[in-house]
């Protein structure tokens, strides 16, 4: 029997769930010829020389800081992946060519329709906090259900708004908040964004990227003001059944 090996690039690794969440789902379904590890590279240079040494690699999640860098490592990339500009899932064909995907597109849009109707998301006006890979992919999911959006950065551009920028009115007219950045996950669970929590209310959803812990600071802060928030849970189940898709196709 042929074995194949999946893993996840990334650095560092100490939160990822993607081995314990394959290696149940190879054993719940009876998959004895796969199995998952971890490789926390230091940097995506050493991506050709993992490849080299793990023959029967036939596949990989990219995790932070990689979504973005990894690209010009690959030997093709998936027309929305491109679109997206940033990379999640590598596919791994006899040859050791690389093939760059994105299933965060396909977890995110998971996530808003566990939410609400499709129909109602062209009725919201949206922030997106964080600028990084994940995001990108959030960005193009938001455009496709017709939702209004605004990026926000620590940096200062034209097309995107900084903390600063982000008051009262700002929050009241903007109700879906998607959380983006690293800030809350373990073990730095006491961080969350800087926005005017008092400003939120009832009407505000709230979507954090982040799945460990699975309530952080920034859930519990929308929850105090009446609204609803959801960790980054559904996103992960999705996107890596998506992955695993992609590496079976």
């Amino acid at each position: 029997m042929n074995h194949s090996l999946y893993g996840l690039i990334g650095y560092p690794l100490g939160h990822s769930f993607s081995k314990s969440y394959f290696t149940k789902k190879f054993e719940n379904e009876g998959i004895w010829d796969c199995s998952y590890d971890v490789f926390p590279i230091p940097d995506i240079s050493l991506l050709p020389e993992l490849i080299v040494q793990h023959p029967i690699l036939k596949g990989l999640n990219v995790t932070i800081p990689y979504k973005e860098s990894v690209i010009p490592y690959l030997d093709s990339l998936d027309p929305q992946a491109m679109r997206i500009g940033a990379v999640n899932v590598l596919k791994i064909d006899k040859d050791g060519k690389l093939h760059g995907y994105n299933s965060d597109y396909a977890g995110f849009a998971a996530t808003l329709l566990s939410l609400k109707p499709i129909h109602d998301w062209n009725k919201m006006k949206a922030l997106v906090f964080g600028t990084g890979g994940s995001s990108k992919a959030i960005v193009a999911c938001l455009q496709d259900f017709g939702v209004d959006y605004r990026t926000v950065s620590r940096t200062a551009l034209s097309d995107q708004l900084t903390y600063d920028d982000i008051g009262s009115d700002t929050l009241n007219e903007h109700t879906l908040l998607i959380h983006c950045t690293p800030l809350g996950m373990h073990p730095n669970t006491e961080t969350c964004i800087p926005i005017a929590y008092n400003s939120l209310s009832e009407k505000h959803i709230a979507i954090d990227l982040v799945y460990n812990p699975e309530e952080t600071l920034f859930m519990k802060k929308v929850k105090e003001q009446g609204g609803t928030a959801v960790n980054g849970l559904t996103m992960l189940h999705a996107q890596a059944e998506k992955a695993w898709e992609i590496w079976n196709s």
